[in-house]
């Protein structure tokens, strides 16, 4: 393997690796002695996991052994001695037939390093490194490190060989945020689903209003790294370009020195109804303002980066998360809106302030289906939209406002899934909600009816969609089953369970 060209190929996937990072991917002697070296402590080696194994073809090829022959596999965590920190995790697959007993013994022992092993044995060894690449953290590694989930790891793989014959195979993974030699920052965020706007009406000096809850998955993960230049790198370009847009409104408001390069490590589709381009644009101001140490609210974010114009149900789900009432803008002759419009053409208002916020029962499961269509209404079909349907009438709006503080909030205050369920059943035939739903193609009511007669005890349109959503306090498999399979006659989509989040965006430095 060319380590040169896969050191480069990694660096042009997520950046400038460090030195130290460069020199862990590619050394050909003892890790625990150059992170010894690095860290200034001694290292502590803890045993995760220790049998015998018979090997997989993967394996067998690797160590020149036979399918089914007998492999120690064992997986450990290089440990910095004084805070105990994972440094390193490591998985090591060794040929039991190939080793000489005292060997044997020594490795079958726990918490010593290899390399110690293979000093006290005298064995003339050599590593050749086979791998080296990017992967992302799974749920038990997010944990093990604590870092965010779907954050990138380094991985690299090698083989100590002894007499032209391979002895141990090891793979070892570490975050990429750790021996870096610049300041990093991470923001996660979560996405929301937008039960409704509640007065399009206006008659009492008010309009707008949202009603949502943050939601765990599928959510925001952006990086933040100092640069001389403005970068930002994802898979998506519809979210490469929000970040883009949200980066320069903030270093020209806050008079931010400099760039910063960003990297989209997670991010929802753009335009299905989860709230994305708002997350994005705050969790870039955030980055930004938290890489130049600055401390700023996230109503000054949304205001500088033109968000929560209408709906302020994006800005409070990242503020606090959980499930959101919002109050609207004031409306008329004079104040902060004298029109009927969405977000996007709304820039320049202060976001919504939270009226309401109750902690979301996170037992009761949440069913995401994303239609794979076009998706729903935005930017100028936005604007007709609201101008062609509002005012709604006044009374779809009382009966709204019934609705929501004489079942949707006891439902969630007394863990009454039903009447909460009810209420969601219900508003998708009153005010905006109505207009949004009636945009959308006859499989997705359809798709809601199915998913009530599946047994959830609500299901619903967020935003404008095509996105929508079920509740429910039991079994969600068999409601995930029939709605997959019904949009696999639709184009397909991506069908998901997940539950609330009650707490905002997490910075990590």
């Amino acid at each position: 393997m060319d380590l040169s060209t896969k050191l480069l190929s990694i660096e042009e996937k997520i950046g400038r690796l460090s030195p130290v990072q460069k020199i862990l991917l590619g050394t050909d002697g003892s890790v625990t002695k150059l992170l010894e070296v690095v860290t200034g402590e001694p290292v502590t080696i803890t045993t995760r996991a220790q049998k015998i194994v018979p090997a997989d073809e993967k394996i067998a090829e690797e160590l020149e052994v036979s399918v089914g022959d007998p492999v120690n596999y064992r997986v450990v965590e290089l440990k910095n001695h004084g805070d105990s920190e994972v440094l390193v995790y490591a998985v090591s697959h060794t040929p039991v037939n190939r080793l000489r007993p005292s060997f044997k013994a020594d490795l079958m022992q726990a918490d010593i390093p290899i390399g110690r092993i293979l000093l006290r044995h005298h064995l003339e060894t050599r590593r050749e490194i086979t791998d080296a690449e990017i992967i992302r953290a799974d749920a038990e590694l997010s944990t093990l490190f604590q870092i965010f989930r779907d954050e990138p790891l380094l991985s690299r793989h090698y083989t100590i060989i002894n007499e032209q014959k391979p002895l141990i195979a090891i793979n070892e993974i570490f975050p990429y945020s750790h021996f870096r030699d610049e300041k990093c920052v991470f923001v996660e965020a979560p996405s929301r689903l937008h039960l409704g706007l509640i007065d399009m009406h206006g008659s009492l000096g008010r309009v707008d209003g949202g009603i949502g809850i943050a939601v765990q998955h599928p959510g925001i993960l952006l990086e933040a790294r100092s640069s001389d230049r403005l970068e930002v790198t994802g898979d998506d370009p519809a979210s490469v370009g929000v970040v883009r847009k949200a980066a320069g409104s903030v270093i020209a408001s806050k008079g931010l020195a400099g760039g910063a390069r960003l990297t989209i490590h997670r991010s929802p589709p753009r335009h299905v109804g989860l709230g994305s381009g708002t997350a994005l644009a705050l969790a870039t101001a955030k980055a930004l303002t938290q890489l130049s140490g600055l401390q700023e609210s996230t109503a000054n974010l949304a205001q500088c980066t033109g968000r929560g114009g209408t709906s302020g149900i994006g800005t409070a789900s990242f503020d606090h998360g959980g499930f959101i009432i919002d109050g609207g803008h004031t409306f008329g002759p004079g104040k902060e809106k004298t029109d009927f419009r969405p977000s996007s053409a709304s820039v320049g208002l202060s976001s919504a302030p939270a009226t309401v916020r109750l902690t979301f029962p996170e037992d009761w499961k949440i069913l995401l289906a994303i239609p794979e269509i076009v998706n729903g209404a935005n930017g100028s079909e936005e604007i007709d939209l609201f101008t062609t349907h509002c005012p709604v009438p006044s009374h779809e709006v009382q009966q709204l406002c019934h609705e929501v503080l004489m079942r949707m909030l006891p439902g969630i205050a007394e863990r009454n899934i039903e009447a909460f369920g009810t209420a969601v059943n219900t508003i998708q035939h009153i005010g905006f909600k109505k207009v949004e739903l009636a945009q959308q193609p006859a499989f997705i009511p359809e798709l809601l009816a199915l998913m009530r007669e599946e047994g959830v005890a609500g299901a619903g349109l967020s935003s404008f969609g095509p996105t929508v959503f079920a509740v429910s306090d039991g079994d969600l498999e068999p409601v995930k089953k029939a709605s997959n399979d019904y949009l696999e006659a639709f184009g397909g989509g991506e069908v998901l369970i997940t539950s609330a989040r009650n707490a905002g965006a997490t910075v990590r430095e």
